[in-house]
C-alpha cells in the first residue's frame, strides 16, 4: 500500500511541475508575441511559485502597459518583502511613486533607504549603485555620505565616490577619489593602474583629465614625500603619455628617496630606449653609471647605454664623425673593462659594425672581429655570427671571395637553421654579383622554402628579379650592369653605382628594371639616412609601376619609413591601411595590418 502511495505523489508532482513548465512556456511565448492580455493571467500563477527576476520584470511590464497603477505598486512591494536585502527593489517602489506623480512618498521611500542605512559596505554600495543605475546621482552621493559617516574609516568608499562623481561630470573630484585611495591602501596602485585608462586617453595631445591627475598627484608628493607610491604612479603615467624625460626626472627623484640603486631609472631607460627616445635613455644609462661599479645595475647600464648609441646611430642615421669617434672611444673603453669571452661578444659585434659602416674603418673593424674568434671558446652559434660580419665587412672591402669561404662555413656548419640560411643567401648574392646568375639562382630557389620568413622572401625577391630580366636580356649586359650596381651599392660606392643604374635606363629605355633601379636608389638614401629623398623614389615606383611586383614593397617600406624613423605614426597608418586596401594579397598585409593595429 505504501508502494502505491509514494507512485500516485510522485506521478502528481511531475504533473503539478508540467502544469508550472506549460503556464511559463505560454507567460513567455505570449509576452514575446506582444499580448499582455493573454500572457497576465499566466504570469500571475507562474510568479506565486517563482518570484525569479525574469519572471518578476516581464510581469511588471504586463501590467505597466495595462496601466494598472495599484497592482503595479503592489507587486513591486511584495517582490521588495520577498527579497528585503535587495535595495534595487526598495529604489524601485520609490521610482514607481515617481511614475505615479506622486513625488513625496517617492523622495519619502529614498530618503528613509538612506536614514536607515546598515554600517555594512556591501549594503551602502548597494544603495548607491542602484541608485547611479537609474540616473540619480545626487541621492547615490547622498548615500555614500551617510555610508561614510557610518563605516569611520573602516573601509574605502573612494572607488564608488569616484564613479558618482564621474556621472556628475565633477572631473577634479573624481580624480582626487581615486588618488586618495592609495592613502587607505597602497596596494591598490595596480588596480588604479587597470581603472585610470577608462578615464583618461593617454593617446590625446591635449588632455585636460591627464593635466587634473598629473597636477593632483605632484601635489601629493609634496605633501607626503616619503610616500613613494604617489611617484611610482605619476611615472606610470608619463610613460603611457610616452613623456620619457619627464618621466626621467621623477624616477631619479623616486630612486634617491627609496633604493637608490638606480632601479627605477633602469626601468625608464629600457622603455625610452624601446620607443626610440634615444636621448633620455642615455641620460638614464649615464645616471646609473654615475652611481658607481658597486651598484647593481651598473655593467648592465654601461652595455644598455652603448646599445642604445648603437641602435641611435643605426636607426637615425643622423651623425657627424665626431660623434662615431667618441662612440667608438666609449665602446673600446668598456671593452678594456670586460673579460674576453662569450660574454663581450655583442658588444664586439656591434663595434665592428659601426667601425666598419659608420666609421669608414673596415680593416679596424676585422681586426675587432679576428681578435674575438681567437677568444676561449664560448659557442659555436656566436662564431657564426662573428663570421658572418666578418664576410659582411669584406664584401664591403671588395673581398667577395673571401667573405664566401666564410658564408659558406657558417652554411655547412648550420645548414638547417636560420643562420646557415642566412650565409647561404649571403653567398648567393657573391655570386650574382659576380654574373654567374644561374648559379645564383639555384641557391636561391633552394631558399625559398627557408624557415625564416625574410630570408625567404629576400631570396625570392632576388630570384624573380634574375628569372624576369634574363628572358629579356639575353647577352645579360643590362642584368650584369645592375648586379654590378648592386655590389657597388653594398659598399657604400653610391655615387658609381648612381651612374651604372642610370646608364642602364640610358642604353635600355623601356627595360623592366626601371622600377628596380628605383627601389635601389631609395635603399641608397635610407642607408645615409636621407628618409625624404627616400620615400621619393618610393613613391615613384608605387605612382609609376603600381601594377608591377614592387609596388606593395615600396609602401610598405614608405610605412616603415615613418613609423621607425620619422617617428610619424599618422603618415605610417595612412600607408599600411594602402598596402590592405589596395593590395589584398601581398605579402606584407599580414605585417601591415599589425602595425596598423599597434599604431592605432
Amino acid at each position: 500500500m505504501t508502494k502505491v502511495l509514494l507512485n500516485i505523489a510522485f506521478i502528481l508532482s511531475i504533473v503539478f511541475a508540467y502544469g508550472q513548465n506549460t503556464d511559463e512556456q505560454l507567460a513567455n511565448y505570449y509576452f514575446n508575441e506582444g499580448d499582455c492580455d493573454k500572457a497576465l493571467p499566466y504570469f500571475e500563477k507562474v510568479y506565486e511559485q517563482n518570484p525569479s527576476e525574469f519572471i518578476f520584470n516581464r510581469y511588471l511590464s504586463c501590467l505597466k502597459e495595462k496601466e494598472n497603477d495599484k497592482e503595479v505598486l503592489k507587486l513591486i512591494e511584495r517582490q521588495a518583502s520577498i527579497y528585503p536585502h535587495m535595495v534595487q527593489y526598495q529604489v524601485a517602489i520609490g521610482e514607481e511613486y515617481e511614475r505615479q506623480n506622486n513625488q513625496k512618498k517617492a523622495d519619502k521611500v529614498y530618503l528613509d533607504l538612506i536614514d536607515h542605512l546598515a554600517p555594512n559596505p556591501r549594503t551602502i554600495i548597494d544603495l548607491q549603485k542602484a541608485f547611479s543605475n537609474q540616473g540619480k546621482h545626487q541621492l547615490a552621493l547622498q548615500t555614500l555620505q551617510k555610508g561614510e559617516q557610518l563605516l569611520k574609516g573602516t573601509y574605502p568608499l573612494n572607488i564608488q565616490y569616484a564613479e558618482v562623481y564621474g556621472a556628475l561630470n565633477e572631473t577634479e573630484k573624481m580624480i582626487k577619489e581615486y588618488i586618495n585611495l592609495l592613502d587607505y591602501n597602497p596596494g591598490m596602485i595596480s588596480s588604479l593602474k587597470l581603472i585610470i585608462p577608462r578615464m583618461i586617453d593617454f593617446e590625446e595631445e591635449e588632455n585636460e583629465r591627464f593635466t587634473l591627475f598629473q597636477n593632483e598627484l605632484i601635489r601629493k608628493i609634496q605633501k607626503n614625500p616619503n610616500d613613494l607610491v604617489y611617484s611610482e604612479l605619476l611615472i606610470w603615467a608619463l610613460v603611457q603619455r610616452r613623456n620619457f624625460p619627464a618621466a626621467l626626472v621623477h624616477s631619479k627623484g623616486l630612486d634617491k628617496r627609496s633604493t637608490n640603486d638606480g632601479r627605477e631609472v633602469y626601468k625608464i631607460g629600457n622603455q625610452a630606449a624601446q620607443n626610440s627616445d634615444f636621448s633620455t635613455a642615455r641620460s638614464a644609462f649615464k645616471y646609473i653609471i654615475d652611481l658607481g661599479e658597486t651598484k647593481p645595475y651598473y655593467y648592465a647600464a654601461e652595455q644598455l647605454l652603448l646599445n642604445t648609441r648603437f641602435k641611435e646611430i643605426t636607426t637615425l642615421r643622423n651623425y657627424s664623425k665626431e660623434q662615431i669617434n667618441e662612440t667608438v672611444v666609449e665602446y673600446k673603453s668598456a671593452l678594456e673593462r670586460m673579460p674576453k669571452n662569450g660574454k663581450a661578444l655583442p658588444i664586439i659585434r656591434e663595434l665592428a659594425y659601426i667601425q666598419a659602416y659608420y666609421g669608414n674603418a673596415p680593416e679596424e673593424a676585422i681586426k675587432t672581429l679576428e681578435d674575438a674568434l681567437a677568444f676561449p671558446k664560448y659557442t659555436d652559434l656566436e662564431d657564426a655570427k662573428i663570421k658572418i660580419l666578418l664576410a659582411d665587412i669584406m664584401v664591403l672591402q671588395n673581398k667577395v671571395w673571401d667573405a664566401s669561404l666564410l658564408y659558406m662555413q657558417v652554411e655547412k656548419k648550420f645548414k638547417y637553421e636560420p643562420i646557415g640560411q642566412e650565409a647561404k643567401f649571403k653567398n648567393a648574392r657573391i655570386f650574382y654579383y659576380d654574373g654567374d646568375f644561374l648559379f645564383a639562382q639555384s641557391q636561391l630557389d633552394v631558399l625559398k622554402e627557408a624557415t625564416t620568413r625574410l630570408i625567404a622572401n629576400d631570396a625570392m625577391n632576388l630570384s624573380i628579379l634574375i628569372t624576369d630580366n634574363l628572358g629579356l636580356d639575353s647577352n645579360y649586359v643590362a642584368m650584369r650592369q645592375f648586379a654590378k650596381a648592386d655590389l657597388w651599392l653594398e659598399q657604400h660606392k653610391y655615387d658609381e653605382a648612381f651612374k651604372l643604374y642610370d646608364s642602364i635606363t640610358d642604353i635600355f629605355p623601356d627595360h623592366k628594371l626601371k622600377d628596380d633601379i628605383l627601389m635601389r636608389k631609395a635603399e641608397a638614401f635610407q642607408n645615409q639616412g636621407k628618409w625624404e629623398t627616400a620615400i621619393e623614389f618610393l613613391q615613384e615606383i608605387v605612382d609609376e609601376h603600381g601594377d608591377d611586383i614592387l609596388a606593395d614593397d615600396a609602401l610598405y617600406q614608405i610605412a616603415q619609413i615613418y613609423e621607425n624613423h620619422l617617428f610619424d605614426n599618422k603618415k605610417a597608418a595612412e600607408y599600411y591601411f594602402k598596402i590592405m586596401r589596395d593590395y589584398p594579397g601581398s605579402l606584407f598585409v599580414t605585417e601591415a595590418r599589425k602595425a596598423y593595429r599597434n599604431i592605432n
